[in-house]
């Protein structure tokens, strides 16, 4: 934006867990505009992995899962004389985390299971344990910025 910096959104912690994390994690997690629903295949899946687990709670297993994805650098396309270079940048801790969210939602749509909170509570519990969709993706991410580290001086 040209003018003047973007107003940040105030967002409310959720009912049960009274955590704004959470409410972000759901908000992403909505589709249509239908966040009750989406509160609800949330808090079935942390259910879900509340019982699967006996030493930590699922809200534990979710924020481990979370911290787990999260990338510290991507890379970004720069044209430097006709070529196009593969830049590692650090990332905002905002962004970071959106990143790290979008990624727990979309590998878990993608799984196999029956319902979406089954998928997210499978997502969940691989990410936690530094394994399923989402966290190889942030290797990937994390293996791509090592690689092209070289251009890291052609920073924006």
């Amino acid at each position: 934006m040209r003018r003047r910096q973007a107003k940040k959104h105030i967002i409310l912690p959720d009912p049960k867990f009274n955590e704004i994390l959470v409410t972000k994690f759901v908000n992403n997690l909505m589709l249509q505009g239908k966040k009750s629903t989406a509160f609800k295949i949330f808090y079935d899946a942390i259910e879900i992995v509340d019982g699967r687990t006996e030493e930590e709670s699922g809200l534990e297993v979710w924020k481990r899962a979370l911290e787990n994805v999260t990338p510290g650098v991507e890379v970004k396309s720069r044209r430097v004389g006709g070529a196009t270079f593969q830049i590692p940048t650090p990332i905002r801790d905002s962004r970071k985390q959106s990143m790290a969210m979008k990624w727990l939602i979309g590998y878990s749509r993608k799984r196999n299971e029956k319902t979406m909170s089954q998928k997210l509570a499978g997502e969940i519990m691989a990410a936690a344990k530094e394994e399923g969709g989402a966290y190889k993706k942030k290797e990937d991410t994390h293996r791509m910025a090592e690689a092209n580290k070289a251009f890291s001086h052609f920073r924006f």
